[in-house]
């Protein structure tokens, strides 16, 4: 079964907790959807168009070769956790939305300071 994460219900973001294969990773390579891994194993099905906001994700899927990212549409990220992995994905989605807003100011993207560190790293390695 999948489930969004509480604060990602409505925002075209699934979760399901991982492990072990998947019968649908094939098809994720031909939809408009990519799966995102945390380090815990935790899934996020995201749409393709938040998910290339990071430089790194979008070489990984569009990049040449015949790599598993790019033939399985899904991406593992061992070293980011996964309250790590949700926020980010979170700011994909924020960022595809407010990328050429001329509706006035921007709302803020809440980060709390205790994760800032963790999160700037994260930001960095995936080129967001």
């Amino acid at each position: 079964s999948v489930a969004a994460p509480p604060s990602s219900r409505g925002r075209g973001v699934r979760a399901r907790r991982g492990g072990g294969g998947s019968s649908d990773s094939s098809l994720m390579a031909e939809t408009e959807y990519v799966k995102l891994i945390s380090a815990e194993g935790h899934e996020f099905i995201v749409d393709r168009n938040a998910a290339v906001v990071s430089g790194t994700i979008k070489s990984m899927l569009q990049g040449p070769g015949t790599y598993t990212e790019t033939s399985q549409g899904e991406v593992r990220f061992p070293e980011i956790s996964t309250k790590t992995l949700e926020k980010t994905i979170q700011y994909f989605y924020y960022k595809l939305k407010y990328t050429n807003n001329k509706d006035g100011p921007l709302p803020e993207f809440q980060i709390d300071p205790e994760h800032a560190l963790e999160l700037l790293m994260a930001a960095n390695y995936l080129d967001t």
